[in-house]
C-alpha cells in the first residue's frame, strides 16, 4: 500500500539537500518501526517518492513524501511514532493512501531585515518613483509601511505587463519564455492572500471514512519587521514548473533593482494537485 506524509521544513532544516533529506527520512522510517516496502533486485531501496523537492535554504509548511508499506497501524500512532524519531526542525502531520499529481504551489517571498534595494531606471525610467526604493530596512513602523507600499506598486506595474519574458535555463537547453501564464496570482497581505486562494480551491470535504489523518500545525515561516513580502501561487509539476526566484530576479530586472538572491527568504506554503472535472486545485493532503 502507499502512504502520504505531510510535513514541515524550516528552521536548521532549510540548509539540508534533498538527497540528504531522503537518507534522514530513510533513518527516520526505521527508527520509527514503519514496516516499509522495498525495491526487488540486487540493491534494495525503500520506496520513497518526493512532490516536489524543495530547494536548499527554502522553508515549507506542506512537503509531502509517498512510501510504499507492507502493513500500517493506526494514522494517528503512525504520526506519533515518526514524530517521536525525529528533531524538533520537522513536524508531521498527516498519512493517507493517495497519488501525486502536482499541478500548483503557493509561496511567501519576503525580504530579509538589514537588506536595501534601490529603483532605478527599468519599466520605472518615467520618473513617477525616481531614487530609491528604500534606504536600510530599518527604523520605525511608520516607514517600514511606506516602503511596503512601494514594494507592492512596484510589483503590481511588473505583474501588470502583458508578457514577462525570461531566459530558461535547464540542465539541456536555454529559451526565452514567458512565464506570465505560469503565475496564477499575486497578494501581499495574508487577507488578500486568502480571498483569493479561496476562488482557486474545488470544493472538498474530508470524511471519517477517508483513511486520512491530519494535524493542524502553524505556519513555519520566518517573520521580519520590514514587511515587504509577496504571497505567489505558480504552475508547477513536471509539464511546467516556475521557480519563485526566477520571478523575483524578473521582477527586480524590470524593476532597475540589483537582485540578491540571499536577501529573499522563499517559504512555500502549499503544494496542489488538480480536479480533473472542475480544474480548480486541491491541497494534495486533501486529495483522496
Amino acid at each position: 500500500m502507499k502512504a502520504r506524509i505531510k510535513f514541515q521544513k524550516y528552521g536548521a532544516m532549510k540548509f539540508i539537500g534533498h538527497l540528504d533529506v531522503m537518507r534522514y527520512f530513510q533513518k527516520a522510517f526505521r527508527r520509527a518501526g514503519y514496516d516499509i516496502e522495498y525495491t526487488q533486485g540486487f540493491n534494495p531501496h525503500q520506496v520513497m517518492s518526493f512532490a516536489s523537492p524543495l530547494g536548499l535554504g527554502l522553508t515549507s509548511d506542506a512537503e509531502y513524501v509517498d512510501i510504499g508499506l507492507k502493513s500500517c497501524e493506526d494514522p494517528e500512532i503512525m504520526v506519533g511514532s515518526i514524530n517521536e524519531a525525529l528533531p524538533d526542525d520537522r513536524e508531521h502531520g498527516k498519512k493517507e493512501s493517495a497519488m501525486s499529481l502536482v499541478s500548483a504551489a503557493d509561496y511567501l517571498v519576503s525580504l530579509k531585515d538589514g537588506y536595501e534595494m534601490e529603483l532605478q531606471g527599468g519599466i520605472y525610467g518615467n520618473g513617477s518613483m525616481e531614487g530609491n526604493f528604500g534606504e536600510r530596512l530599518y527604523g520605525s513602523l511608520e516607514d517600514y509601511g511606506i516602503l511596503h507600499d512601494k514594494f507592492r506598486r512596484a510589483f503590481e506595474r511588473f505583474y501588470s505587463q502583458p508578457n514577462i519574458i525570461i531566459n530558461k535555463k535547464t540542465k539541456k537547453n536555454e529559451m526565452m519564455v514567458d512565464i506570465k501564464p505560469m503565475i496564477c496570482f499575486t497578494a501581499f497581505d495574508e487577507t488578500e492572500y486568502r480571498k483569493k486562494l479561496s476562488g482557486n480551491l474545488a470544493d472538498f470535504r474530508r470524511t471519517e471514512s477517508s483513511g486520512s489523518y491530519s494535524v493542524n500545525a502553524e505556519s513555519k515561516a520566518d517573520v521580519y519587521e520590514n514587511k515587504i513580502r509577496v504571497y505567489m501561487q505558480l504552475a508547477a509539476g513536471s509539464a511546467v514548473n516556475l521557480k519563485p526566484e526566477q520571478v523575483m530576479e524578473s521582477f527586480c530586472a524590470a524593476s532597475g533593482i540589483s537582485y540578491n538572491p540571499f536577501a529573499w527568504q522563499v517559504h512555500r506554503l502549499e503544494i496542489y494537485t488538480r480536479d480533473e472535472e472542475t480544474k480548480k486545485l486541491i491541497p494534495l493532503d486533501r486529495f483522496l
